[in-house]
């Protein structure tokens, strides 16, 4: 069976990590994306892939990209060039927003490698497929342009998931893959149930040779 985690927000923000991790066991999933402040020997599961925020810290974790506004393309360069290891998670509205945008990034900062985030690059209509052979940590969401999440069943929804695994074991891919859904609406991203839409994509991943 193929290996295949979960992020921690998946379970909402009114439980402690390790009640997060407990219920990620449960639910079959191998590991759990949680932030670097969390103490990993405390999770009922091992880490997939942490997350430092707002900004990066040497070593293995991931950030998000900045918000796209002034200066912020300079402060993500010291940003990264300061926290060699870690792994940058572009998305649609920060600096980092396309695959030109990433490759600028990335010839900025020597070595970076990133976290690809299906559903970030299919919201900035770009292809995840085009992204993948930069990725150290992959997190698996349906989406469509200006939609980061759909649900797997979703007709709207852009993402081959058999394409996105095909992909990978072309590239030898010898990371981990998470699936991410979350309720964020104040950032403009709600969701009623992310757990039940993470369980489905889950078993449809699972499911695929």
């Amino acid at each position: 069976m193929r290996r295949l985690g979960v992020v921690d927000i998946v379970y909402g923000f009114d439980r402690t990590a390790v009640e997060r991790s407990v219920s990620a066991r449960a639910d079959g999933f191998d590991h759990i994306d949680v932030l670097t402040d969390v103490d990993a020997a405390t999770l009922a599961l091992p880490v997939g892939c942490p997350t430092a925020f707002p900004k990066p810290v040497p070593g293995w974790c991931a950030t998000p990209a900045p918000v796209a506004i002034d200066g912020m393309w300079e402060k993500c360069v010291r940003w990264f060039r300061a926290a060699p290891g870690a792994l940058l998670e572009p998305w649609a509205g920060s600096v980092v927003h396309s695959a030109d945008t990433a490759r600028a990034m990335m010839a900025e900062v020597p070595g970076l490698r990133l976290l690809v985030d299906t559903g970030h690059v299919a919201d900035w209509g770009g292809d995840p497929l085009e992204m993948l052979e930069f990725a150290d940590h992959v997190q698996l969401r349906q989406g469509a342009a200006g939609r980061t999440q759909l649900h797997v069943d979703d007709p709207a929804g852009v993402i081959d998931f058999g394409a996105v695994l095909g992909r990978l074991s072309t590239l030898d891919y010898r990371g981990a893959m998470s699936i991410e859904y979350f309720d964020l609406p104040d950032q403009g991203w709600p969701l009623a149930d992310p757990r039940a839409w993470a369980l489905d994509l889950a078993a449809r991943v699972r499911a695929l040779p």
